[in-house]
């Protein structure tokens, strides 16, 4: 019979806050609720506990209209009891279970009380508490049930053999008692404590897995893109609200995911999408390749109800299985703007200066000095400015840095080594090209960096190397403002603010007529001189605490970075640095490795040699022991070179003219001539 239902709550309302705590259901209309109620306390702030004092069919009644309200994760129970509700319920229901130690308990007590002892359980009698009871010789009855029927009438027989003592579950326990015999009830607080913690331990992983379902469902609604899901006939199982735009069925607002559950919503054209044949609903997008080979097709382009699509088809698994496929339909009109917008954002980034002027490291005094003047011109004007400095001083840095505090900062910054290309290519490098202009140019031509650069800055890096044919257009573009293209007539306007950079000194060369004075008077409108290492040794340890940690950091050996600097500052300090800034960023790479190397701080030898591999000839130095042991070869060159150099100034400075003179073609002028300045 059904015992009257006691519903009780422990721990806070189910619905206080958006963290929602698990509902868990304790469920017996016997004996085993003052267990539940005893241990439910404990569960208080991790779960929501309903005691429900009812069983079976009634308790079944209360239980369902808790889980349709949403209010019921899990429920726990015992015994037969349990067994119902978990056959009639949509929800887990955990089973208080009898340990080894609850049955030795029990029977522990039974036999205190009495020599006739029985014990009866649900469904079956193990046989490893068969093998118990002979091994320990313990005389007792052992009976099971399934039904409520079954347990009046084996207490019925157990009292008519004269048992005094009967051990059980719940509902066995009560119709003990109330056939006039002792009844011990099985479980322990500790197994009521177990079962507790596994319906929590479930509740929780549901919630988790409710709430991943929810994020999945909400990135699937915002999805411009639309998203389809087929089994393994082509049925359509799911679909987002996009994808009901796409192949022209309705969305529903509420829901991200067409299905089953909008059947039952009245939705017409979404709910009777899932369930039929895609190539129904969508002829053409039916993924028969992955369908029927499992095989992923991408790119896939197809016309779908006027509209070109970009589908993408891949299987979808369960357990190892496929069951189906999920394709991603692209509308080809926002890809192809998104691929403009991607390709311009590219082109902005590549045209981008990454220095500013508050970022050099700046101190010493001339640095300091530096950056101030570099700040005033970048802020008051925007006339070409010519930087001077030995090669890796930081040139490009300091020019990308005023660039950067500049009104024109927020356009591109182009920069182009004129040392590195030949005349031709660099020509058509600085002012583009028209279709047809020379053997392998590209269709409908190419824009030059001039016009890349149109409303910023262009960097002429080591502008001394330029040959004097180029100067002379370089100086007509900076006077009139304009570029014609090579193999063009149409002058196209630009805007550029030029940069100018160089090792060399300008003045000499334009006084020894390898550099025109015009365009030298033209770019000398500002100068910044970029002062080397040797001149500001204050710069050279901060510059090595900035550098040495990061290299170390990148290699793992961060930890090294305080003793590798106290360290080697002296012998940085020491050094002429011929190179400057890049010969100092080389060393610091160098000594990181050699850290790493040693798991410690190298000896001060390793060290030396680091900083000066060539044993402390450097700069001029170097230069003159060079030359003292040159070899006939190296005299040969430098001869060679010396000669080019006359023929070169003889004709003022035209490498063709000076090439036919000297029997070899432009090309090859040009390489020795490289080779000459190295």
């Amino acid at each position: 019979m059904n015992h009257p239902s006691a519903h009780t709550s422990v721990a806070r309302p189910v619905d206080a806050g958006p963290a929602r705590l698990p509902v868990i259901h304790a469920v017996t209309g016997h004996g085993l609720f003052e267990s539940l109620r005893q241990i439910a306390p404990e569960f208080s702030g991790r779960a929501r506990v309903e005691l429900l004092h009812d069983a079976f069919e009634s308790a079944l009644v209360t239980l369902k209209q808790s889980v349709d309200q949403g209010r019921c994760d899990v429920v726990v129970a015992s015994g037969s009891n349990g067994a119902y509700l978990r056959a009639r319920l949509p929800v887990p229901v955990v089973q208080v279970q009898v340990g080894g130690y609850d049955l030795m308990a029990a029977l522990a007590t039974a036999r205190e009380l009495s020599p006739r002892i029985a014990v009866v359980l649900h469904h079956e009698v193990s046989a490893a508490l068969r093998r118990f009871m002979r091994g320990f010789n313990v005389d007792v009855e052992l009976r099971t049930y399934e039904t409520r029927e079954d347990v009046v009438r084996c207490v019925g027989e157990l009292a008519d053999r004269g048992v005094d003592v009967v051990v059980g579950a719940g509902m066995v326990a009560d119709h003990v008692r109330k056939a006039g015999l002792t009844a011990v009830l099985l479980y322990s607080l500790d197994s009521v404590r177990a079962a507790m913690e596994t319906a929590l331990a479930i509740a929780e992983a549901q919630h988790r897995e409710r709430a991943r379902r929810d994020h999945f469902d909400l990135v699937l609604r915002h999805l411009n893109d639309g998203v389809v899901a087929v089994d393994m006939q082509g049925r359509i199982t799911t679909l987002n609200p996009a994808a009901a735009r796409i192949i022209g069925v309705a969305g529903h607002p509420g829901h991200a995911l067409a299905g089953p559950a909008l059947a039952a919503t009245g939705v017409s054209k979404a709910a009777s999408a899932p369930g039929r044949l895609l190539a129904e609903v969508a002829p053409g997008l039916t993924p028969r390749a992955v369908l029927e080979q499992g095989r992923s097709e991408l790119g896939r382009v197809e016309d779908v109800r006027g509209q070109s699509l970009v589908i993408d088809a891949v299987p979808m698994y369960e357990a190892g299985v496929q069951t189906g496929a999920v394709l991603t339909l692209h509308p080809s009109q926002p890809l192809e703007r998104a691929v403009g917008r991607l390709r311009a954002h590219s082109h902005r980034r590549s045209r981008s200066a990454r220095y500013t002027l508050d970022g050099l490291v700046a101190a010493s005094e001339p640095m300091r000095e530096l950056v101030h003047r570099c700040e005033v011109l970048a802020r008051a004007s925007d006339a070409s400015v010519l930087i001077q400095g030995e090669s890796g001083s930081g040139k490009e840095v300091v020019a990308q840095g005023i660039h950067r505090a500049s009104r024109r900062h927020a356009r591109p910054f182009v920069a182009i080594n004129c040392g590195a290309f030949p005349e031709q290519l660099l020509e058509s490098e600085l002012f583009g090209y028209e279709e047809g202009a020379f053997t392998g140019a590209r269709r409908q031509g190419k824009a030059g960096l001039f016009e890349a650069a149109d409303g910023g800055t262009l960097l002429l890096d080591e502008v001394g190397e330029m040959p004097l044919p180029l100067q002379t257009r370089l100086l007509r573009a900076l006077q009139e403002k304009e570029v014609t293209r090579v193999g063009g007539i149409d002058a196209i306007p630009i805007d550029v603010r030029i940069i100018a950079a160089t090792h060399r000194d300008l003045a000499a060369m334009a006084r020894q007529g390898s550099f025109r004075h015009d365009l030298f008077y033209r770019l000398h409108i500002l100068q910044v001189r970029v002062p080397p290492l040797r001149e500001r040794p204050e710069d050279i340890a901060a510059l090595a605490a900035e550098l040495l940690p990061a290299a170390l950091a990148r290699l793992g050996a961060g930890e090294l970075a305080a003793p590798a600097l106290r360290a080697v500052l002296p012998l940085l300090a020491a050094h002429d640095w011929p190179g400057n800034v890049r010969e100092l960023e080389n060393v610091i790479e160098r000594m990181a490795l050699e850290c790493l190397l040693a798991g410690e701080v190298p000896a001060v030898s390793v060290l030396r040699d680091v900083v000066d591999p060539a044993g402390g000839m450097t700069g001029r130095g170097e230069i003159a022991a060079t030359e003292e042991g040159a070899s006939l070869e190296a005299m040969q060159r430098a001869a060679e070179i010396r000669h080019i150099r006359e023929v070169m100034h003889a004709h003022g400075g035209n490498q063709a003219s000076a090439a036919r003179a000297l029997g070899i073609s432009r090309t090859t002028l040009w390489r020795k001539l490289r080779v000459g300045e190295r």
